[in-house]
């Protein structure tokens, strides 16, 4: 494949409700998928899995910001406007 493959994951606009519902679970996900990688790791090798100790706080990071826009959205009465894509391609290992 050497082409690119576009999923659209999230299109649409949303109350703060909403989007909340959908956003957060999305990034608990992540978290909780790099947090048994390294549990894993450590099990195995006995050492922390680099890329997930790296990404557990950057995602941390992005969830604060999303309930900071969240938390804006809610006070201003506004909705939002969400859209993701997924980029898919495949690479040699």
């Amino acid at each position: 494949m050497n082409r690119i493959e576009n999923l659209t994951l999230i299109d649409g606009n949303f109350s703060e409700v909403e989007a909340r519902e959908i956003l957060i679970p999305i990034f608990s996900s992540k978290i909780n998928f790099h947090k048994i990688k390294n549990w894993s790791s450590q099990e195995r090798y006995g050492e922390d899995d680099e890329i997930a100790q790296k990404r557990i706080p950057k995602l941390k990071n992005e969830i604060e910001k999303l309930q900071k826009i969240l938390s804006e959205a809610k006070a201003k009465n506004k909705r939002l406007l969400v859209s993701s894509q997924i980029n898919i391609s495949l690479i040699d290992n």
